[in-house]
């Protein structure tokens, strides 16, 4: 299971991430709402990060978007807005880097919307549903992606902490698809702040 730690910002916080836990990503959210916004100014030492980082966008300006990947050394693009179909084809296209499309979900998932994103897209990223686009501490019905339709892999999100590592594994078995998984406010002391001895057990758990 690859692990995703998202909304990282502190310095050392970050370089503790690194070499105490080593993630398979970190996350970098650039959505002027969040509490955990990264703004220009950390880029001269986040960018030497030894960590694959994923620039998290909300219906951002694609001048914008390659800004952001010049200064920071992104990897991947995390759409976790509105973005349509063309949006993606053409960050994909125009950047070369991986593009990760966020469905938030409620109730229920369309799989028929998700559809067209599949061939312009590297992985889907399911989060609960909320106005404030993530870092809601709330899980969703899982059971809703036992459905899930595509041989495209996805990460789950949404409210996950230490409690939820033992179902997400199960949850792996039934649905080869779950590739790893989205962490975030479940493992922080602050915004934008991690409990780095808490996201090591997590990671040790997750891949026992």
């Amino acid at each position: 299971m690859e692990i995703k730690v998202c909304g990282m910002r502190e310095r050392d916080n970050c370089y503790q991430l690194a070499t105490e836990v080593g993630p398979d990503w970190m996350g970098l959210i650039f959505y002027p709402k969040s509490l955990r916004l990264v703004t220009a100014e950390s880029a001269d030492w986040m960018i030497d990060l030894p960590l694959k980082k994923v620039g998290v966008f909300v219906d951002e300006a694609q001048t914008e978007v390659l800004r952001k990947i010049a200064l920071f050394g992104l990897s991947v693009l995390q759409l976790h807005g509105g973005e349509s179909v063309e949006v993606a084809k053409k960050l994909k296209e125009g950047t070369g880097l991986e593009i990760w499309k966020v469905f938030a979900v409620g109730e229920m998932l369309d799989w028929k919307v998700m559809e067209e994103f599949v061939p312009h897209v590297d992985r889907f990223l399911f989060d609960t549903a909320t106005v404030s686009k993530g870092g809601s501490g709330k899980t969703f019905d899982w059971g809703l992606l036992k459905g899930y339709p595509f041989e495209k892999g996805f990460f789950l999100s949404g409210g996950l902490t230490m409690v939820h590592a033992n179902e997400i594994f199960e949850l792996s078995k039934e649905i080869p698809q779950l590739l790893g998984v989205d962490v975030n406010s479940g493992f922080e002391v602050a915004p934008g702040l991690k409990n780095i001895p808490v996201l090591k057990e997590f990671k040790q758990k997750l891949n026992r």
